[in-house]
């Protein structure tokens, strides 16, 4: 069932989505080398809490961490761990804050350091794959069109999308219908209607898309061991086309180089 909002619903949403994107940035600013995932995890707990919110992750579905931390291969739901950050690396960092009884969710990738060139390239296109679907998401047009724009863009620069992870629908609860793929075909699937809220998170890899889950149970890797990247907003759609519900007072957009 897919619930709308109203407009001041929505209102009341930007709380949610504005910590969540600060929450990310202090995150951002905290990838470097020598740091390990898990400090970063305990210092997001501690900044959500401290604005008097509740860690969207923790305890989902049974997730032990407030951010889930993926390293190169690791395409999402990488649990935080002791694991040092090396130069060189690139670190997907997917987390959220619930406040006012509503749930933010964003994920950015950053460097560690300086990167490889092929994973800058995978880095900025995936972004740019972002900013395509959001375009896509104004009333009229389908889910299709959004993950037709991710797709296309994604696969004219030679990356893989995702097949099994995909966005969804935000509310009062992380995950809500509709489902949103980052692959489809322009005009299909649910019409885009005034008050859905959704998250778009692009998932491309450097090469293949297809993916396995480590004996975790959670982290999910590429199966030819090459990065993969990942961003989201979460977006509502108006009247007056997209509005990215996940912005704070620096916008909706993080740094790709970390510590910044």
């Amino acid at each position: 069932m897919i619930h709308i909002k109203t407009p001041e619903e929505i209102e009341e949403f930007k709380v949610a989505g504005s910590l969540s994107k600060a929450v990310l940035r202090r995150a951002g600013r905290m990838v470097r080398p020598g740091v390990t995932t898990r400090e970063i995890d305990q210092v997001v707990e501690s900044f959500i809490r401290l604005h008097g919110a509740v860690p969207g992750f923790k305890g989902l579905y049974g997730f032990p961490a407030s951010i889930c931390a993926s390293v190169n291969e690791e395409i999402v739901h990488g649990i935080p761990s002791e694991r040092m950050l090396v130069e060189g690396d690139i670190l997907s960092i997917d987390t959220g804050a619930t406040a006012g009884g509503w749930v933010g969710d964003n994920a950015w990738t950053f460097f560690v350091g300086t990167p490889s060139p092929e994973a800058r390239a995978l880095c900025e296109v995936t972004l740019d794959c972002l900013k395509a679907g959001i375009e896509q998401a104004v009333p009229g047009n389908h889910i299709g069109d959004i993950g037709h724009a991710v797709q296309t863009l994604a696969e004219r620069n030679g990356f893989g999308v995702v097949r099994e992870y995909v966005g969804h629908g935000v509310g009062r609860v992380m995950h809500e219908d509709p489902n949103v793929p980052n692959f489809g075909k322009k005009g299909r699937g649910v019409k885009l209607q005034v008050g859905m809220v959704i998250a778009i998170e692009p998932m491309i890899t450097l090469g293949t898309f297809k993916n396995h889950t480590l004996a975790n149970g959670w982290t999910v890797v590429t199966n030819d061991g090459k990065p993969a990247a990942h961003y989201e907003n979460t977006v509502a759609i108006t009247k007056d086309g997209p509005v990215i519900l996940t912005q704070d007072a620096e916008g909706p957009w993080c740094s790709l180089q970390g510590g910044e």
